[in-house]
């Protein structure tokens, strides 16, 4: 499937017209449901090979070797886990807050100190939920160096991420989608 006919699949499957509150507390006249698409294997499938892409272009570009890729509660977690198969690399998931039981920890997966880290995201708005993530990577010692989102809304999580000092691509702008904002 062309990049234009996934963008394309993916608007029809998961493109909700409506009045919404965004995770950024923003309203927005539509959203774009990641579980639509992220829960469906032929389209999950397709996204795979293109988070790879991007991630053998930044080790290209820095000349660097990515260690792991991270995901986060909920929404990264298959996204992480397609991406994983079709790179080799090792996943870390990122939850939301550390569990209060058995092993107590935020971190599923392995990560040694130094590790280079690039975090996979869903749906970006104001890239809130990915800095967080980041945080958390960081207070573990992982080299955070990326955030590749799949849909960038184009409402500033290029600008913040970057600000935090990070570099910022998506698979995807709503434009791309053709989601006329």
């Amino acid at each position: 499937m062309s990049k234009e006919a996934l963008a394309k699949e993916i608007a029809q499957v998961a493109l909700l017209r409506g009045n919404f509150t965004l995770r950024s507390g923003k309203t927005s006249t539509y959203y774009l449901d990641k579980y639509l698409f992220s829960t469906r294997p032929e389209l999950l499938g397709q996204l795979a090979p293109l988070f790879a892409e991007r991630l053998d272009g930044l080790e290209s570009r820095l000349d660097l070797e990515i260690d792991r890729i991270a995901g986060a509660e909920l929404g990264g977690i298959p996204l992480v886990t397609a991406a994983s198969l079709a790179t080799g690399l090792p996943v870390i998931f990122v939850r939301n807050k550390k569990k209060d039981y058995g092993t107590s920890k935020q971190l599923e997966g392995a990560v040694e100190k130094g590790d280079v880290v690039v975090l996979l995201e869903d749906v970006a708005t104001t890239g809130g939920q990915a800095l967080e993530a980041v945080e958390v990577l960081r207070e573990a010692g992982a080299k955070v160096i990326a955030v590749i989102a799949t849909i960038d809304r184009l409402e500033g999580a290029r600008e913040n991420i970057e600000k935090a000092g990070l570099l910022f691509e998506s698979l995807f702008t709503v434009h791309e989608l053709g989601v006329q904002t």
